[in-house]
């Protein structure tokens, strides 16, 4: 077993591009941080009375952005095996 495959949080898609589900704690536990970044502000702005509500959409879609590529690059970083 090499290095990579043993710090894997993520199993190799059988079909497709990109990772499968999480085989770890540290995947699932960085799966739903992805989800908590990216969902609850998204859900919670629009129900705020705000003086500025387009430069709140515009810091969500800015964090959105940043959890997403984070959250690629960290899983295509701990996959078991490389992406196809």
């Amino acid at each position: 077993m090499d290095r990579r495959s043993s710090q894997a949080w993520f199993a190799v898609r059988r079909y497709g591009y990109g990772a499968g589900r999480p085989i770890t704690w540290q995947g699932w536990s960085l799966w739903i941080l992805f989800l908590g970044v990216t969902l609850i502000p998204t859900l919670v702005v629009p129900w705020l009375d705000l003086t500025e509500p387009l430069l709140a959409e515009s810091l969500v879609m800015l964090v959105d952005g940043i959890a997403i590529v984070s959250f690629f690059l960290i899983c295509k970083a701990k996959t078991a095996g490389d992406w196809r």
